[in-house]
Formats: C-alpha cells, structure tokens, sequence
C-alpha cells in the first residue's frame, strides 16, 4: 500500500493514477487518522517552502509522519518541494524544514553558470543516479526526468546525495539517508522513467 500526503499541495491524482496503472495498491490521505498502517509514504509538493511546510503543519499530519519515518523506519520520497521539504530549511524562507536530511535548499542563481539560462529549470534534463541508489534499478541510460524548479538541495554530507544533474553546475537532483528518499525532478511526468522509479520505491526491499 503506497500512502501519499495530501495535504492540499501537490497533484496526489497523477501518482494514484500512475500506482493503478501498475496494479499497485495506493490511496491519498489527508488527515492524521488515514496514515495508520502506512507502509510507503510519498509526499509531494509544489510552490513556495514556507507555504508547503505551512501546509503540511495545519494538516496535523506533521507529528504522524515523524513517528512512521524516524519511529517505525517507514520509507517516504519527497517530490519536488516535498524533496526539499526533508530539508533543515530554505533561502526560499523562513520556516524550519524537517531536517531528515541534513542541507539547506538554495536558489539556483547560486549556480555561477546559471546567470545566462533561464529560470526556472524546466523541461527534460539528463541524470546521474548514484548506483547504491534502489530507485533507479532497471533503468536504462541516458536516465531522463522532468525538472520544474528554481531551487535545489544542498546536502551537508555528500554520501546523501543520491543523484546528480547539471543545469549552470551540478547539483544534487535526489537526495537518500536510509529509506528516507527525495527528487527533485517530476517522476509523475516522466513517462517510463518515472514509472519504473515509482515502481522501484513501491517495490523497496529495505
């Protein structure tokens, strides 16, 4: 059973409708209750930091996944801004992220090679997985992704970075510490990349 977050910021519908493609078990929840049982959790998000982690707090869902994932080892990915939700905290903002893993999320103008490409970072981009990384078993290169994003996450130990990408310099696009996972990119849009990505996480031997 693949439980993903809704806690009204991300589209919970297209990784449901990915999960029933596959003949996987998946279901939404949005309140403190439905996470009981959860076995897989995804939590997604798009927008603002501050927004998404204001969010997450007045679902009272915040506490029911700290006890899954760093009580019971629960596996969650963070997509998008649900990745750098996992985060200690943003430049995009002033809250305090989760801090599952360590770093900070930084605008990608930090990136001297950014200054002449446009921004946000959008559209399909080449990846390098770390080959520890489960998500990506049975993938063939090139592995692509779909990128929406105009901030990135910065670990503060590079063990944790589980893959890689360049858009003005090389930054980390998925991030890893046990079975806590994150990408930044967009495995919901991805086609077959995604698909088996989000295969491979239901699928975690852990």
């Amino acid at each position: 059973m693949i439980t993903i977050i809704d806690y009204g910021v991300g589209n919970v519908q297209a990784f449901l409708n990915v999960y029933r493609r596959l003949n996987i078990e998946a279901r939404a929840v949005s309140e403190p209750a439905g996470l009981t049982g959860a076995r897989r959790l995804i939590l997604p998000g798009v927008g603002a930091f501050d927004n998404t982690m204001m969010r997450l707090d007045e679902s009272g869902m915040r506490e029911g996944l700290r006890r899954l994932i760093l009580g019971e080892g629960v596996p969650v990915l963070g997509i998008c801004v649900g990745m750098q939700m996992l985060a200690t905290g943003s430049d995009e903002g002033s809250r305090s992220g989760l801090g599952w893993v360590p770093g900070t999320v930084r605008d990608l103008a930090a990136l001297e090679g950014t200054k002449n490409l446009p921004r946000p970072h959008m559209g399909w981009n080449d990846v390098r997985p770390d080959p520890t990384n489960p998500l990506f078993s049975g993938l063939d290169e090139p592995w692509r992704f779909y990128f929406l994003h105009s901030f990135f996450f910065e670990c503060e130990d590079p063990a944790h970075v589980g893959a890689t990408t360049d858009y003005g310099g090389t930054f980390a696009c998925a991030v890893r510490s046990g079975h806590i996972f994150g990408v930044q990119f967009h495995p919901e849009k991805s086609h077959h990349f995604g698909t088996t990505l989000l295969r491979n996480f239901a699928l975690l031997d852990l």
